[in-house]
């Protein structure tokens, strides 16, 4: 019987995906993490199910465009448009204060400062798909420091394009100009759009009412609608996830937009569950128990310093206290760009290839932790002000 070999991997995946979303599930864990653990089970380093992490992780990079596009149709204009200033203003401050605190770390152990630059930039990152994958569970994306994260989290993304820029003039190959105003002239133009769309209340399109009088038809032209502009923005050289996020909000000032959500939620599902399996499928087993002590210790000091660092920058913006910790365990991970940003620093030669395995080893490890982290945060604050996270909502 001849049955095609990618059945078994396909069948294994869903089994075990399943059966681990049962399990936490029951315990009442985030389901992130049951999608990481299936993808280390799967991945090369356990089973071998799939081998090309390469195609799940494109994959998985369609499911962060969904749950932005998704994202950008939930957003709240008017609250978004009150925290630009905290978040602009606090994004700057986090990244500064994290190259600050590897400069001190880096200077005693001798490292150039082009080094100690990358390294700040990658810790300064906080992972989009994940933070917002934990709030839409926990009911938060709606709340006060829901909102004022949402906004860090979107300008952290614009952020990455004067940091890729900064890391290209370290390197002897430079960047080259044209790419650098196009990205300067498409992140203002976005920012204009964005403003404008804040600014409608409703916008209709004629002509996406045929799509509406058939199921497929509707399929396609939502697919259309989330992958168009973010093909556009990545054309631009700028982020996929912003763009299908400025696409959300765009398709949210419809008239009638319910049946592009309801098109999209399967696929949805499908492609984030994969793109945090590829995050498993990274975890190198073997690299991590080797350097358990060293990895350990870094996990620590990276989830502790981002909380503090965070803490204090909100705090010093007149968030209280509870919302401002919380919010900053919240961002405390190290964010799927920073892998980018690490890559770039190994071609670059700004970190060895023992410091690059490091750093991936962090940044997943980082990923994994945060929804234990953020559970821990609920713990420490006191009943009354982890309640205020879902209040805001009502």
């Amino acid at each position: 019987m001849h049955f095609d070999p990618i059945l078994p991997a396909v069948v294994g995946t869903t089994l075990i995906g399943l059966l681990l979303c049962l399990l936490f599930r029951q315990f009442k864990l985030p389901l992130v993490l049951a999608y990481i653990l299936a993808g280390l089970i799967v991945g090369p380093q356990c089973l071998g199910l799939i081998n090309d992490i390469d195609v799940i992780e494109t994959m998985g990079s369609l499911g962060v465009i969904l749950l932005l596009f998704f994202i950008g149709m939930e957003v709240s204009p008017d609250k978004l448009r009150r925290s630009w200033r905290v978040s602009i203003t606090s994004t700057v401050l986090q990244i500064i204060l994290c190259v600050a605190c590897v400069y001190l770390v880096g200077s005693l152990l001798d490292w150039s400062l082009q080094r100690i630059v990358l390294l700040g930039f990658v810790l300064s990152l906080s992972s989009t798909a994940v933070v917002l994958k934990l709030m839409q569970d926990n009911n938060e994306l709606h709340s006060e420091q829901g909102q004022h994260v949402l906004g860090i989290l979107l300008v952290q993304d614009l952020a990455v394009i004067p940091m890729v820029i900064v890391i290209g003039i370290m390197d002897e190959t430079g960047v080259q100009s044209d790419v650098i105003a196009m990205q300067v002239g498409a992140g203002i133009g976005v920012l204009l759009l964005v403003r404008w769309l804040l600014n409608q209340e409703y916008i209709e399109f004629r002509w996406l009412n045929k799509l509406k009088v058939n199921h497929e038809l509707q399929v396609f032209g939502a697919l259309l609608c989330c992958f168009g502009l973010a093909l556009i923005s990545g054309l631009m050289h700028l982020s996929t996830a912003l763009g299908a996020f400025v696409g959300g909000m765009l398709v949210a000032k419809m008239k009638d937009s319910l049946w592009i959500r309801s098109s999209l939620e399967a696929f949805h599902v499908v492609f984030i569950a994969l793109f945090f399996m590829s995050i498993g499928m990274l975890l190198n087993v073997q690299f991590i128990v080797q350097n358990s002590t060293l990895l350990a210790s870094l996990l620590f000091l990276v989830l502790v310093g981002n909380t503090l660092i965070a803490t204090v920058t909100l705090r010093l913006l007149k968030i209280s206290w509870a919302k401002s910790f919380y919010a900053a365990a919240m961002l405390a991970q190290v964010g799927e760009f920073s892998f980018i940003l690490a890559t770039l620093g190994r071609e670059s030669k700004l970190i060895s290839s023992y410091g690059y395995h490091v750093t991936v080893a962090v940044i997943a490890l980082s990923l994994f932790a945060s929804p234990f982290w953020v559970a821990l945060a609920r713990k420490i604050l006191p009943a009354p002000s982890v309640a205020i996270t879902r209040a805001d909502n009502n």
